[in-house]
């Protein structure tokens, strides 16, 4: 049985957008994932709301990443999906393209020191839209964060060349929720299991 860790935030976890809710295990793209892949696949959902990739999270340690990977981790995993990074751009925060990069770049080097045999994904986030100034979540990100989410994918996209990380772009897989401009809906989950479920099945066939 090949082990998959989905590490990640509120996407991951299945944020829903009109409530805040938890969508179910069949809703949520890393339960789909579980249910497409079978019983020859482990996957581990480890998903969190408000979770940074890199960025010091004064919500506490669940919820910054690169504190809290390293216990997630060992050498029986086979596959790790780093599907992170847009809380770092909420403009409490402000890192600039140098400091993404080096922040995602750290966050594959803790894969790869402890969890060496496992082949690394890394999923550059769908980009937000202005939709997200009409929800609560305009509080904390604006026309810059918004900016820089549109430059994710060339960002990540390098990484996964220098690092040899397989990459794909969550953007052109499914947009965000016209509700709050940042969180998937039930279809977008669906299109996202999807793309994840054929790239595991070419990384193993």
């Amino acid at each position: 049985m090949k082990k998959i860790l989905c590490f990640g935030d509120s996407n991951t976890f299945g944020f829903v957008p009109e409530n805040g809710a938890r969508y179910p295990e069949n809703i949520r793209w890393s339960g789909r994932l579980k249910a497409l892949l079978g019983d020859k696949f482990e996957v581990i959902e480890a998903g969190c709301n408000n979770r940074t990739a890199f960025s010091d999270n004064p919500a506490g340690f669940e919820q910054t990443g690169y504190k809290v990977l390293p216990g997630l981790l060992d050498k029986t995993l086979d596959c790790v999906i780093l599907a992170i990074g847009i809380n770092d751009l909420q403009f409490a925060y402000r890192p600039d393209e140098l400091q993404i990069k080096a922040g995602i770049e750290k966050l594959v080097n803790i894969v790869k020191k402890s969890a060496p045999n496992a082949k690394i994904v890394l999923a550059s986030p769908s980009c937000m839209t202005d939709d997200v100034f009409h929800s609560w979540f305009g509080t904390i990100f604006d026309e810059i964060s918004v900016a820089y989410s549109q430059k994710l994918s060339k960002i990540y996209e390098k990484i996964a060349i220098d690092q040899g990380c397989t990459f794909i772009d969550l953007n052109k897989i499914a947009g965000v929720s016209a509700f709050d401009g940042l969180h998937y809906t039930p279809e977008q989950h669906s299109a996202v299991a999807e793309a994840f479920w054929g790239l595991i099945k070419e990384l193993f066939s």
